[in-house]
């Protein structure tokens, strides 16, 4: 985590910097250890009004929170739970998305395979691929990545190409076929 300060209208003392950055820091926890965000940090000062503007970036987020007071630390700290607040908002926004894509309803049918063709069909091109092996809830998760109609994959717990297809109406169809 990357923090850089920036002060307006008065000089900051030692011990302001490290409880902004101590205060700064503590965000990372929701991030993890490695995560490569940068931290702007703008203290002013316009007569009584201390202001504190801190805007974190990167990793596909990005945050803007402000907050005046009439002490730079209740600025400092006003802005960091507005801060946490918008971060956690986010996470919860994600492991949402991510539990919905779990849980999508799949409709599992079987492929005859001893059908009769159509005769007036004609086989134009042939795709060839190694599939990968994934899970049905992972394939799901790769399919509205993609933005495709369809995904076909290996199966990771039995072994067998399955494809998986949105469905006109809502939800996930699986095709699993059975040789």
């Amino acid at each position: 985590m990357n923090i850089a300060f920036a002060f307006k209208n008065f000089d900051p003392s030692d011990h302001l910097k490290k409880y902004a950055r101590r205060r700064m820091e503590k965000l990372g926890r929701f991030f993890g250890k490695g995560a490569d965000l940068d931290v702007n940090v703008v203290l002013s000062v316009d007569k009584f009004r201390h202001r504190c503007e801190v805007t974190v970036s990167g990793e596909g987020l990005h945050i803007n929170a402000a907050e005046q007071a009439q002490d730079m630390y209740a600025a400092i700290d006003l802005v960091n739970d507005k801060l946490e607040s918008q971060i956690k908002r986010k996470v919860s926004r994600v492991k949402e998305h991510r539990r919905k894509a779990r849980n999508a309803d799949i409709d599992v049918f079987t492929f005859n395979v001893d059908a009769e063709p159509e005769e007036d069909q004609e086989v134009i091109g042939t795709d060839r691929f190694a599939p990968k092996p994934l899970h049905v809830d992972e394939a799901l998760m790769q399919l509205d990545s993609i933005g495709s109609e369809f995904l076909v994959f290996l199966n990771a717990e039995n072994n067998r190409v399955n494809v998986v297809y949105r469905r006109r109406t809502t939800g996930y169809a699986l095709i699993d076929p059975i040789l």
